[in-house]
C-alpha cells in the first residue's frame, strides 16, 4: 500500500465520520426529551455543552488543515481569513486565528512541527473542560505579560490561568489574571516603552440600535497626558454645550469670563457628556480648520453624506456619511444647513465630467461623488467593510491599462486591497458591471477558483425596500432602483461616445450629497 492510498483511505475515515456526527445531530434534534427524567435531562444539558466545546477545539483544529493543506489558496481565497469568513461562515476570524496561534501546534517555515504556545490551556479546551471564552479570557491575560518575563515564569502563568479556567468564569478570570500579573511585575519595573507600545490602541464600534458607538482604547502615557490637557480645556462646564447658542465654544481660555460663568450655571451635562461635547467640538474645529488638507483619495476631506430622495422627501430614515456611520435625519437636516449641496453632481452632471473616456486614469472628484451614491458607503466587494473614504476608484468593466474607460458607467469603489486582487488567476477577483435587471449598473465580483465554481455577488442594501415588502407581506413587489423608483431604466448613450453599444444606468437622484464645509 503506498503513502498516497493511507492518505485516501484517512481522508474517506474522516468525512465518513463527520456525515455521522451530521446524521447524528438530526436524530439528537428531533428526539423527545419529555419521556427523560430531571436527572437524564440535566446530564444531557451538560454533555451537550462539553462536546459543543469540544468541537469548538476541533474546529480550529479542521481550519489549520485546510491551511496546512493549501485548500485555501485551491479554493481561490488570498488569505485564511477571507477562507473563514467566505466559505465556513465564521464570524468571528480575528478571535479564531489568535486562538489558533496560542493552542495549535503550527509548523515552521521549514515544516518542523511546534509546540502549542498554551499547552495546559490546549489540553483543557480540548476536553471540553473550557469554552471559547475561557481561552480567549485567558489568552488576553498572557498577551499582557511583560516581554521581559522570561520563559519559566510564562509557562508557570500559563498553567495556573489554564487550571483557574476549569473552575472560574471568564469574568473571574480577568480577576485573577490582573492579580497574577500584579504578582509577576509588582513595580512595574519589567513593564517598559515596548510593553506599552504593543498595547496601545484604540477602537470605535459598530453603530448600535439607537446609532450609538463605542470608544476604546489603550493610551500610552503621553497620550494620555495630552488628552488630559484637551478635556481640561474644551470640557469645562460651561463649554462646547450642543444646543445652546450661547455657551462658549473652544478653549475656555478664549472665551468670555461672564459668557461662561451663565453657561456653567445652566450646564446640567454630566462629566462623560461634557468630555463627549468637547471631543466632538474638537473634531468640527480640526474638519472646519483646514488641518486635514484639500484631498484623500479624489474627496475632500470633509463630512460627506448621502442619503435617498425617498427619505428626504419623508423626514425619515438615516444618511451615511462616506465613512459608513448613519446620521439621523435630525441631524442630516442640520447639517445640511450649513453645508453645500452636490445635487448638481446627480441631476445635472454638473460642469465636470462623470465620462472621461480612456484617455483619464484617475477618477474626478464628481466621479468619486456618484460612486458613494451608487455603491453605498464601503468597498463593493462582498464581504469587506472598507468605509469609502479608503476605497479607490476600481475599473470594474475592463482594467484601464487594457483600454478601459474611466467613465462613471464603468467604476466602482473598491479598498486598496480587493483592488490589487481583480485578475484572471485562481486565488483572484473577476469584476463586471451588471447590464440588466434591478441591479443594472451596479458590480458584481465573481471569485476565481480552480474549479471554475465561482459565484457572481453584488453588494447592495437594499433594507428599507425589504422591511415594507416584509411588513405589507407582499413578496412579489419589485424592489426599489438605486434612483428610488421601480420605472423601467431607458438606457441612453453620452453624447460622441466612441462605443454606441455602451449603456448609461440611470444616473439622476439616487443619492443625496451634503458637505459640511462649503467648498467655495
Amino acid at each position: 500500500m503506498t503513502s498516497d492510498d493511507v492518505t485516501s483511505n484517512t481522508d474517506a475515515e474522516i468525512v465518513g465520520l463527520y456525515r455521522e456526527l451530521d446524521d447524528l445531530l438530526g436524530r439528537i434534534a428531533a428526539a423527545e426529551t419529555t419521556p427523560a427524567s430531571y436527572d437524564e435531562i440535566v446530564t444531557v444539558a451538560e454533555v451537550h455543552e462539553r462536546s459543543a466545546r469540544r468541537m469548538s477545539f476541533l474546529g480550529l483544529q479542521r481550519v489549520l488543515d485546510c491551511s496546512d493543506r493549501n485548500a485555501v489558496s485551491e479554493e481561490g481565497y488570498r488569505s485564511i481569513g477571507d477562507f473563514m469568513v467566505d466559505r465556513l461562515r465564521i464570524t468571528d476570524p480575528g478571535r479564531r486565528r489568535k486562538q489558533m496561534a496560542a493552542l495549535l501546534e503550527l509548523h515552521s517555515l521549514s515544516g518542523e512541527k511546534l509546540d502549542a504556545q498554551c499547552p495546559t490551556l490546549a489540553e483543557a479546551f480540548a476536553e471540553g473542560a473550557i469554552g471559547v471564552e475561557h481561552a480567549v479570557t485567558v489568552i488576553d491575560v498572557l498577551d499582557k505579560l511583560p516581554v521581559k518575563v522570561d520563559a519559566e515564569h510564562r509557562a508557570a502563568a500559563e498553567k495556573v490561568m489554564a487550571d483557574y479556567a476549569r473552575v472560574h468564569t471568564p469574568k473571574e478570570l480577568r480577576v485573577l489574571g490582573a492579580r497574577l500579573l500584579a504578582h509577576l511585575d509588582p513595580d512595574g519595573a519589567l513593564t517598559d516603552d515596548q510593553d506599552r507600545a504593543r498595547r496601545r490602541s484604540l477602537h470605535l464600534s459598530k453603530q448600535d440600535a439607537q446609532l450609538m458607538s463605542t470608544l476604546e482604547g489603550q493610551l500610552d502615557p503621553v497620550t494620555r497626558a495630552l488628552l488630559e490637557v484637551v478635556l481640561d480645556a474644551w470640557a469645562a462646564p460651561g463649554m462646547n454645550m450642543p444646543g445652546d447658542e450661547l455657551s462658549p465654544q473652544g478653549n475656555k481660555d478664549d472665551a468670555d469670563s461672564e459668557q461662561l460663568k451663565a453657561a456653567a450655571e445652566r450646564d446640567n451635562r454630566t462629566p462623560g457628556q461634557r468630555k463627549h461635547d468637547a471631543l466632538r467640538a474638537l473634531l468640527k474645529a480640526v474638519a472646519d480648520g483646514g488641518l486635514l488638507g484639500k484631498s484623500h483619495r479624489g474627496l475632500p476631506p470633509h463630512l460627506i453624506i448621502t442619503i435617498s430622495e425617498t427619505e428626504l422627501r419623508e423626514r425619515a430614515g438615516v444618511g451615511t456619511t462616506a465613512g459608513g456611520a448613519l446620521l439621523p435625519i435630525a441631524d442630516v437636516i442640520e447639517l445640511a444647513a450649513q453645508a453645500q449641496q452636490h445635487l448638481a453632481v446627480f441631476a445635472g452632471h454638473s460642469a465636470e465630467p462623470l465620462y472621461l473616456g480612456n484617455a483619464n486614469r484617475f477618477a474626478n472628484q464628481a466621479q468619486r461623488m456618484m460612486l458613494i451614491a451608487r455603491d453605498g458607503a464601503t468597498c463593493t466587494c462582498p464581504g469587506c467593510s472598507q468605509p469609502f473614504t479608503r476605497t479607490e476608484a476600481h475599473h470594474a468593466e475592463q482594467d484601464w491599462a487594457d483600454g478601459g474607460y474611466t467613465d462613471i458607467i464603468d467604476l466602482a469603489a473598491a479598498c486598496p486591497k480587493h483592488n490589487r486582487m481583480v485578475g484572471d488567476k485562481p486565488g483572484q477577483w473577476s469584476t463586471h458591471i451588471i447590464k440588466e435587471g434591478p441591479d443594472a449598473g451596479r458590480p458584481a465580483w465573481t471569485r476565481n477558483t480552480r474549479s471554475g465554481k465561482g459565484r457572481v455577488r453584488v453588494r447592495v442594501d437594499r433594507t428599507r425596500e425589504a422591511f415594507a415588502r416584509a411588513l405589507h407581506g407582499d413578496p412579489a413587489r419589485p424592489p426599489h432602483n438605486r434612483c428610488g423608483t421601480t420605472e423601467p431604466k431607458t438606457p441612453t448613450g453620452p453624447p460622441g461616445h466612441p462605443d454606441e453599444r455602451r449603456r448609461i444606468p440611470r444616473l439622476i437622484a439616487s443619492g443625496w450629497a451634503v458637505n459640511t464645509v462649503n467648498l467655495g
